[in-house]
Order: structure tokens, then C-alpha cells, then sequence
């Protein structure tokens, strides 16, 4: 049995050490770029130079793995670098989780990997640069008041993500699960299309799988109800993650919102009852001051709706997901 299949039937420990030894021996030892790993392998001191020495004005983002820091190497070329936190098991297996899975995939709606460092205490992972930063940013972040995310921009934006999706379910070998789709996980280069990022919690799945059990991963709010309380992980859970995100680019809301009091409400209590009475304009961002497309509105409710059904075999595949959406979508924009 290939190892990568082996490894979707261990634990989590068990996976880390054999995917580190993947990196190992697969990445490693293939120096130099090729048509198969279209990547590098840099030194320390390029990535130094580059980021200039992990500048603090030169950080773009921080979480829970680590920070990412722009670069510039040779020729202008423009790169992100994700330096992760002092060393752990953990640490170990996302940095050699992510390298082996985005070394072995090409998708346009996938953000490239460039290369890696590895050596010492330094793990760094080196991507294109998305200019236009993630979609949490221009939802809720810094940019979301100047509202660059028109309309057809996020019709284009689910689009792509959708497709990025799409070939990780149905078209890479082995299957990927991201286990971790969220708004923050989607970038948007200079023309504003979506490349889904971070794969240090996938999961490869063996064919005749239809789920694995697993510690739980991910980012409450987005997290399918099956595997938030069994570990119950399959592809219909990505489908579930991608579900909230319609939601949140169409109202501007985030997943779970804390109402007066402090109680929590998730984006799908919120929106039920207006689809429930077809009141699909009151669920859109007002930042769009009401340019949208009500019936590519409708469709993609309706589609987001049927992501999140708490019942994973009633959710659609990701194939279904992205015909359903482009045979929705047109390119008028109406002020309602």
C-alpha cells in the first residue's frame, strides 16, 4: 500500500512522523525546480534578505501557526514567507503536511508554493504573493469599508474557490480534504481571484473512503457539525465549511455573532428565517448599497443552504456545487 494511503488510517502522531519522513526523502532530495516540482529549496540567508530579517514592517499576517512576512527576491519578484513557531510535534506535521500536499498540486484557484527552508529550529514555507490579501480583510477587516468586493467580485471569488475545492476532492490523487476553508484562508491576487490557502490540517483520503475519524480540526463557525463533536471527517465537511463562507462573502457577516446579551448566533440561524419567507435582499452586505443580482443572489443561497444541511449525505459534492453556481450566475449586476 502507498505510504500516503497508509496514512489516512493512523492517528494523528502516527501520520505526523510518516508525512515528515514523505517531506524527507520526497522533497528534499529534489534540489533543484522540475516539471513534476515546479518548487526551490532556499537558503536561510535568501529568505533573510528577502523579508529583511523578518522585519516587523514587513509582517502581513499572524496566527495560531506562526507569522507571514513579505519578501523580495531576485528580480522583483514579490513572495510571502510563513515562518512557523518554535518547533513541536505540531508545528512538525502542518509544515510537512502543507509542503508535500501544495508540492503535488496545481490549481489555479490553489495558492502556489514557491519552496521551503527547512533547517535548524526555521521552518519556512515560500508562496506567491497575493497582493490583494485575504478575504477576511475585505470583509472584515481594514478594507472592508471600501467595499472592493463588488458584486461580480464575489460571484468570481465563490467561483474560484469553489473550483480550488472541486480539484481537491475530485481531481487530485490521493483525494485532499482542507479541513480548515474560511475566509481568512482565501486569498485574492492582483486581479482579485480566489486561491484557497493553508493545508497544514489536510487530510489525504484513499479511494473507497468515505470518511475518517480524526482529532478535530479547524476554526469554529465553520466546523460541520458531524465533525465538531464525533471527528467524523469526509469531503461533505469541507462542503459544510464552504456553505458558511457563501453566507458570510453575501451578508458581510462573520460566521457566529455575538448578539445583545452575548449570546452567540451562527450565520445559518441568522439567515433561515429570511430564506424561510424569501426575503433574500434583507440577507445581503449593505456595503454593496444594493447593487447585486437578485436571482444569482437566490442561487447562491440556495446553494449555500444545501452545504449546510446538518445532514452530510444530503450536502452536495463539490462538482455539483461549482455546476450549480456558474449555471447562476451571469454577468448583469441589478439595483434593487
Amino acid at each position: 500500500m502507498n505510504f500516503k494511503y497508509y496514512c489516512c488510517f493512523l492517528s494523528d502522531e502516527e501520520q505526523r512522523k510518516i508525512e515528515y519522513a514523505l517531506y524527507q526523502t520526497n522533497l528534499i532530495s529534489n534540489n533543484q525546480k522540475s516539471e513534476e516540482y515546479p518548487w526551490k529549496i532556499y537558503t536561510l540567508k535568501e529568505l533573510l534578505r528577502a523579508t529583511n530579517n523578518f522585519h516587523e514592517d514587513n509582517q502581513i499576517g499572524e496566527g495560531g501557526f506562526g507569522s507571514v512576512y513579505f519578501g523580495e527576491i531576485s528580480k522583483g519578484v514579490q513572495i510571502a514567507v510563513k515562518r512557523l513557531k518554535t518547533m513541536s510535534a505540531k508545528s512538525e506535521m502542518e509544515f510537512a503536511v502543507e509542503v508535500e500536499v501544495l508540492g503535488r498540486v496545481r490549481h489555479k484557484n490553489l495558492l502556489g508554493l514557491m519552496g521551503f527552508y527547512a533547517g535548524g529550529d526555521e521552518r519556512l514555507i515560500v508562496y506567491d504573493y497575493m497582493s490583494n490579501h485575504s478575504l477576511l480583510t475585505h470583509l472584515h477587516g481594514s478594507l472592508a469599508k471600501e467595499c472592493k468586493l463588488d458584486w461580480p467580485r464575489r460571484m468570481s471569488i465563490v467561483i474560484g474557490a469553489a473550483e480550488g475545492l472541486e480539484y481537491l476532492h475530485h481531481e487530485a490523487t490521493p483525494h485532499i480534504i482542507h479541513r480548515d476553508i474560511k475566509a481568512s484562508n482565501v486569498l485574492l491576487d492582483h486581479e482579485f481571484q480566489a486561491k484557497v490557502a493553508d493545508f497544514g490540517f489536510a487530510k489525504l483520503v484513499p479511494d473507497g473512503v468515505s470518511h475518517l475519524t480524526t482529532r478535530v480540526k479547524g476554526t469554529l463557525g465553520y466546523l460541520a457539525p458531524e465533525y465538531a463533536m464525533w471527528g467524523k471527517v469526509s469531503e461533505n465537511c469541507d462542503v459544510y465549511s464552504f456553505g458558511i463562507l457563501l453566507l458570510e462573502i453575501i451578508s458581510g457577516k462573520r460566521p457566529i455573532e455575538k448578539r445583545p446579551g452575548g449570546v452567540k448566533r451562527d450565520i445559518v440561524q441568522w439567515v433561515t428565517p429570511y430564506v424561510s419567507k424569501g426575503n433574500f435582499n434583507h440577507i445581503v452586505d449593505p456595503n454593496l448599497k444594493g447593487e447585486f443580482d437578485l436571482e444569482e443572489l437566490k442561487n447562491v443561497i440556495t446553494i449555500a443552504m444545501s452545504c449546510t444541511d446538518s445532514c452530510p449525505e444530503k450536502r452536495p459534492s463539490m462538482n455539483e456545487v461549482v455546476e450549480r453556481l456558474k449555471s447562476g450566475v451571469g454577468v448583469g449586476v441589478e439595483r434593487t
